[in-house]
């Protein structure tokens, strides 16, 4: 999240910079959020709210008036929950918009309500902090700003240049004072590893038994901090005893695919280390194991002590230490519990959800037809003639064309919002820059209007934004609790890091859990531990290649297609295989190819770069589907849980890729 000034001409975004006053971005954005200005004015915005003419899909539309659009919307579910209760309705809003007003008023009008509510963010991060708060609990990590005294930095699974800019400045710049080094573990080659005195290409999936490797070596070679240990953690002489047998270097290298001396260079270098930070990437944990991934390399820090050591321990994400009271904003009324719809299970649950079925659906600041694994269920599901969806988004998404009702969004820059950051420790009012393009109204606005409509009667649908947002205050604890309200809302930065004295551990013993008692009562293994995963290992039985997908450079996810600069920056929707693959299926760089499985079949433009390992095809982003020769790479991705957190399994993925043939090109 970056401190941005936005350059406003007659009402109008001409420039989106950094703030150069500001401690973390420092006076620059990153390529993409460089363009926000062409992203807000946009000649692909929507202008005015549309009514579905035409087939679910076909995208068919005709302009009517906010009052119809509204009036409609409340009328079709009042009919709704007085046919079937409301829990036929389902609200589901995500992140495209990352401030805490519009982000969190929309599920506060469905919690009011008493719908069924969205289980969300297990398409992104469920898993990770679900290992994360197992093993250090529900508390942020280590601050990215002290790699100033860190004297040994390691991206694991983090494309930094990619996702995390401004901490790769501060990297870069400790590199060149004086000769920080870094490692970077990525079965990419990324823009990162190029810059790494250390790479591991490592293969997909076994970055537990690699940590699991690194902490067998700290042992054996007296790296281990004893005194720590002792004080600090608890159960770590259950994995000396019972897991770190397994995992000596020979058999890390069989597993991980990387050579026995690059382990144990790793490992010294780690061991031997005052301060090593550790900037975990989220990636790692999109798969069958991706718990046990992160709780194994979340510990390391306990082996050596660095959690102890200021510019040392481990970074994955920041937000659980801003401690507001966000209940005011997302659950201003309504029953505590409600029947729940996991995030990347929506197709499932459009299909056959029961007692009652879901009836009317309402998408805002997410594109679940494009983001959401099984999209083939997701499409069918959203062709339900009798499923009554409104679409609240800026663009014609792939989602959006299955809406009866679409409504034109407000982005961030023509509202006025609350944002804390997840990847530093910062809060900052954002003021509203410029006025919202064509009748777009913002998130926050749309939910206010429908609980009026709909007779909700709490406060927070009366309030102004900035008032509704220091009702987040009240209650609130921590250094954000403590910020000066006039400084706040005037839009200066707020650092709300903890006074540093160690890694905090929020679990049930207070202390690093190598043992957890919360994932044993959960009938999980309650130590960290990798094993081959059958289902993995039968797909990879049938299918040769393995799936790995990654941030596009320029267009992450779709919240970037409207902007066709950075569209054309990025290319065209693409997969990347390895040389050697590429050749063995007679497959040529530029070339439309088939990726296909069990699921069904998508075709994208072959890339042919060694940035991969051979066995591995690479899906940079998410595309819309018109982009794309054919699909989208979720398509062939199942709604598999991780074995924590229910979260998505996108890298445990296997697929073949061949030609596209020629007669299919052209109909495409």
């Amino acid at each position: 999240m970056c401190s941005l000034i936005a350059h406003v001409d007659n009402g109008k975004v001409v420039r989106v910079q950094g703030d150069p006053d500001h401690p973390y971005t420092a006076g620059f954005a990153c390529g993409k959020v460089n363009r926000d200005a062409d992203l807000v004015n946009s000649p692909e915005r929507l202008k005015s709210p549309l009514k579905r003419t035409g087939p679910k899909g076909t995208g068919q539309f005709e302009p009517i008036s906010w009052d119809d659009a509204l009036d409609e919307i409340a009328s079709r579910w009042k009919a709704i929950i007085k046919e079937s209760g409301p829990l036929a309705l389902l609200g589901y809003a995500y992140s495209a918009h990352q401030g805490l007003m519009n982000r969190g008023l929309v599920n506060g009008l469905f919690h009011a309500l008493g719908s069924t509510r969205l289980q969300a963010g297990t398409v992104c991060d469920t898993c990770c902090e679900t290992a994360w708060d197992m093993t250090v609990g529900p508390v942020g990590g280590a601050d990215p700003e002290s790699v100033v005294h860190s004297d040994l930095v390691i991206a694991w699974g983090a494309d930094l240049a990619a996702t995390n800019v401004h901490f790769w400045a501060l990297v870069e710049t400790q590199k060149k004072r004086r000769g920080l080094p870094l490692i970077v573990i990525d079965p990419r080659r990324t823009r990162s590893a190029t810059a790494a005195d250390l790479y591991l290409p490592i293969r997909i999936g076994t970055d537990a038994a690699l940590a699991l490797g690194v902490m067998h070596i700290l042992v054996r070679d007296g790296l281990a901090n004893r005194d720590y240990l002792a004080s600090h953690t608890v159960g770590f002489d259950k994995v000396e005893r019972e897991i770190l047998p397994k995992f000596p270097p020979a058999r890390v290298a069989e597993i991980t695919g990387l050579p026995v001396a690059d382990i144990e260079k790793l490992a010294a270098m780690y061991g031997k280390a005052k301060a090593a930070l550790i900037r975990l990437g989220e990636g790692m944990t999109r798969l069958a194991a991706g718990g046990q991934a992160l709780r194994s390399v979340a510990l390391l820090p306990g082996v050596t002590g660095h959690y102890g050591v200021k510019g040392g321990g481990a970074l994955l994400l920041t937000a659980a230490s801003c401690d507001l009271n966000y209940a005011a904003v997302r659950k201003p009324s309504g029953p505590a519990t409600s029947r729940l719809v996991n995030h990347l299970r929506l197709g499932e649950e459009l299909l056959n959800m029961k007692d009652p079925p879901i009836r009317a659906l309402y998408i805002s600041a997410n594109n679940p037809a494009v983001t959401c694994p099984e999209v083939y269920k997701v499409q069918k599901g959203l062709a339900r003639e009798d499923l009554f969806t409104v679409v609240h988004d800026p663009f014609m998404t792939d989602t959006a064309k299955y809406a009866d009702i679409v409504l034109p969004a407000a982005s961030y820059l023509e509202t006025d919002d609350l944002y804390r950051a997840y990847g530093a420790y910062w809060m900052q009012w954002g003021q509203q820059a410029a006025t919202p393009q064509g009748e777009a109204r913002s998130n926050f606005d749309v939910a206010q209007a429908l609980a009026q409509r709909m007779g909700l009667t709490d406060r927070i649908f009366t309030l102004p934004p900035h008032e509704a947002a220091k009702e987040l205050f009240k209650g609130a604890t921590g250094p954000a609790a403590k910020a000066d309200p006039d400084k706040l809302f005037a839009g200066e930065p707020i650092h709300i890091a903890h006074d540093w004295a160690g890694q905090p551990f929020a679990t049930p013993s207070g202390k690093l859990e190598f043992h957890s008692e919360q994932l044993a009562r959960q009938g999980l293994p309650p130590l960290p531990d990798w094993n081959e995963d059958p289902l993995e290992a039968a797909e990879a039985a049938k299918w040769p290649l393995r799936l790995l997908t990654a941030p596009g450079y320029f267009q992450a996810h779709t919240a970037f297609s409207g902007v066709d600069f950075l569209r054309t920056r990025e290319g065209k929707p693409c997969c990347i295989l390895h040389p050697t693959d590429a050749e063995a299926r007679g497959l040529e760089d530029g070339a439309a190819v088939r990726l296909f499985n069990d699921r069904g079949e998508i075709a994208l433009t072959l890339r042919v770069s060694d940035e991969v390992q051979p066995g591995v095809v690479l899906v940079p982003g998410q595309r819309p589907t018109r982009e794309a020769v054919a699909g989208t790479i979720n398509m062939l991705c199942s709604d598999r849980y991780t074995d924590m957190g229910e979260g998505a399994t996108y890298q445990s993925t296997w697929l073949e890729v061949a030609a596209w043939p020629a007669a299919r090109q052209v109909a495409a």
